[in-house]
Parts: structure tokens; sequence; C-alpha cells
């Protein structure tokens, strides 16, 4: 009887340890996830940045240079931010389906790598 009861312990001290490490191994790949997740997404702001700051002081000097042949500074800002306006409102009904795919996709696809 005293066989039964140490191969039953030994049976349970296996189980115990294989949850322990199946616990671990999901624990690491959850953190592996968040961390690319993290880096990825600051990495991404960081090029954002850096390109929306580019293009805000682009914008600015285009505006003044238009304004200035214009005559009145204001309306280089207007005939930009027009640009801008007119820009927006055919990119979203023109490719914010495409674009929510291609990002859904993506993180999905990141996701589960």
């Amino acid at each position: 009887m005293e066989e039964n009861g140490n191969l039953l312990d030994s049976l349970l001290g296996g189980a115990i340890d294989y949850s322990k490490t199946s616990f671990e191994l999901i624990r690491l790949k959850a953190i592996d996830k968040v961390s690319w997740l993290v880096s990825s997404a600051f990495s991404r702001f960081l090029a954002i940045l850096i390109t929306s700051m580019s293009l805000l002081m682009g914008s600015f000097a285009l505006a003044f240079w238009i304004g200035d042949a214009l005559g009145k500074p204001w309306y280089g800002f207007l005939v930009v931010a027009a640009f801008y306006g007119l820009l927006a409102i055919v990119l979203f009904f023109l490719m914010h389906k495409w674009i929510k795919k291609q990002v859904g996709n993506y993180m999905v696809r990141k996701l589960l790598k």
C-alpha cells in the first residue's frame, strides 16, 4: 500500500511541477508579447511625432509663403487649412475601411506570431 502512496505522491508532484512550468511559460509568452507591443508602439509613436513636427513646420513655411504671395499672411493659412481639410475628408471617405482593416490585421498577426 505504501508503494501506491509513493506513486501517487510522485504523480501529484509531477502534475504540480508541470502546472507551474506551464504557468511560467504562459507568463513569459505574455511578457514577450506585451514588451514587443509596447516597444513597437513607442517606436511608431516617435516616427509619427517626428513626421508630424516636420509636416507642421513645412505647413507653416508654406502658409507664410502663400500668404506673402497673396498679400496677406492669413490667406496662406486659410489655403493650407482648406487643403488639409479637403485631404482629411477625402482620406476618411475613401480609405477609412481599408486603414481599419490593415491595422486590425497587423495587430492580429503580431499578437498571434
